[in-house]
């Protein structure tokens, strides 16, 4: 199956005033002993808002959000496409195609400070893991079980990024 421009956009998720985030949980640094603090909420306006702020005390660095969307189909798309306002820092967007998975399928992007569309080519997130490339294929797979924003620049910074749609395309 090939992608068309009749092929309509898949909505992975669409933030609104009325939308449930109870899927979307934030995962900090916390875990391995560091102090980053990271929130995921709705804004007045209706936009997924992910804001907080990274430590680089005791070993930490980064903050993420993640969404547990069920099994995504992706057959027939080539990427990944997310309407979004950031902070002029640079992020992570993960994937992974089984939500057990120890590794994501991960880019970088960096954002503009307006609102931007950023496009991600599905053959272009790279396997990681804590960090570390994998020798492994890039993504592949047919569907994915769960998504992520992550911030770890290395540096201890307060963060806020707004998201407002995730499609496929």
């Amino acid at each position: 199956m090939t992608l068309t421009s009749t092929t309509p956009s898949k909505v992975i998720f669409n933030f609104d005033k009325n939308v449930d985030i109870e899927a979307w949980r934030i995962v900090d640094d916390v875990v391995m002993g560091g102090n980053s603090s990271g929130v995921f909420k709705l804004s007045p306006d209706g936009f997924g808002v992910f804001e907080g702020a990274v430590s680089l005390e005791n070993n930490g660095g980064f903050s993420s959000v993640r969404y547990q969307s069920g099994k995504v189909a992706v057959a027939g798309y080539t990427k990944v496409v997310i309407k979004l306002k950031g902070d002029g820092k640079k992020y992570q967007f993960r994937l992974k195609s089984n939500a057990n998975d120890y590794y994501s399928y991960i880019t970088t992007f960096t954002t503009s400070g307006e609102w931007q569309e950023v496009s991600v080519p599905l053959k272009d997130l790279a396997p990681s893991f804590r960090g570390r490339m994998l020798d492994m294929p890039h993504f592949s797979s047919e569907a994915f079980e769960e998504l992520a924003f992550l911030i770890a620049n290395k540096k201890a910074e307060k963060f806020r990024l707004l998201i407002d749609r995730i499609l496929l395309k």
